[in-house]
């Protein structure tokens, strides 16, 4: 994994190591137990994987005909705007482990878990204003405005999960406004801030957009199939999210031909009346009855639109690699 990931970021070696610099420096002035916090949350870091989306788009543009900034600009554009997304995103995992009452983060305590809840939300608070400071300091107010639409976007996404989780219905179109709201928002504004800060064009723009949304929601369709592993490289035990009531793509597909016993368990399932033994009936009846297949299918139709994107419109060979090798990476990666 870490191989492939120094691939991915060949073209991109000294921005990231500029970025890791940016990063750590707008969390690291503050002292006390808020410092102890921070530092807690930067220790437990993680793959970059929006930075790099946004760095990488933001090269290629730089590079292809008709780019409008010279590369110094673009590049201190990018790498400010890559940390306010970074920033917004570890706000928002904060947050949602709070809202969620998790106790774990990919393997590891959560904030809330490590100190609690109170502090747990002032220290995503405090993020929060970091990112928008991150983003003032890129200098372009598109940028601004694509930031806080973003955070907008993923509270909506928060608010209207808990909303379906209290509802009847197994609605498909639910599932994917939501991961639209709550993930792949995030994919996208990475490349749209990776190509407003190359001076890209309106019709570039739209199909860069299009690329980071297909790719976020290969990313959570990915993530949704691992609480049916018995992995525990994951970092979360199988069948997590039913036990936060959540239904996911592989569950939802075979829900709709399943006899009444086992709608009956998926309606539990959201009432968080469930037990263990009703979680793992209805995880063996996902997969046995095609779940998973279904949704590595969904998958796959997600991942051609995304190569074909690169194939068309990325003229920089190296970027081409190395985003191709990224969408391999989100549908290939085991945590």
């Amino acid at each position: 994994m870490a191989d492939t990931l120094s691939h991915i970021k060949a073209p991109i070696t000294d921005e990231m190591a500029r970025f890791d610099a940016i990063f750590r420096e707008s969390l690291s002035n503050n002292g006390g137990l808020l410092d102890k916090m921070l530092e807690y949350i930067m220790r437990r870091g993680g793959k970059r994987m929006r930075p790099i989306l946004t760095l990488l788009v933001a090269k290629a543009f730089s590079k292809g005909e008709g780019a409008a900034e010279e590369d110094n600009t673009v590049i201190f554009k990018a790498l400010h705007a890559a940390c306010s997304l970074e920033l917004l995103h570890t706000a928002s995992l904060v947050h949602d482990d709070v809202v969620d009452e998790s106790d774990k983060r990919r393997g590891q305590a959560s904030v809330n878990a490590s100190f609690d809840n109170r502090l747990a939300v002032l220290v995503g608070d405090f993020i929060l204003a970091t990112s928008l400071r991150e983003v003032a300091t890129a200098g372009c107010g598109a940028m601004t405005d694509a930031v806080a639409n973003l955070g907008q976007t993923l509270a909506a996404g928060e608010v209207k999960q808990i909303e379906n989780i209290s509802t009847a219905d197994f609605s498909m179109e639910n599932y994917f406004d939501i991961i639209d709201k709550k993930t792949a928002s995030l994919f996208e504004c990475c490349c749209r801030l990776g190509a407003l800060s190359a001076g890209a064009g309106e019709e570039q723009m739209v199909k860069v957009c299009e690329f980071g949304r297909n790719i976020g929601i290969l990313f959570q369709i990915r993530d949704d199939i691992f609480d049916y592993s018995d992995s525990e490289a994951i970092g979360k035990p199988t069948g997590n999210d039913m036990r936060e009531g959540k239904l996911t793509l592989p569950v939802l597909h075979v829900l709709r031909s399943a006899p009444d016993e086992i709608v009956g368990l998926a309606r539990k399932v959201k009432a968080f009346d469930a037990t263990e033994e009703d979680i793992s009936v209805l995880i063996k009846y996902t997969r046995e009855h095609g779940g998973i297949e279904y949704a590595q299918g969904v998958m796959e139709d997600y991942y051609r639109r995304c190569m074909d994107y690169v194939d068309s419109n990325i003229t920089d060979a190296s970027i081409a690699d190395s985003l191709r090798l990224y969408v391999d990476f989100v549908v290939g990666r085991e945590s």
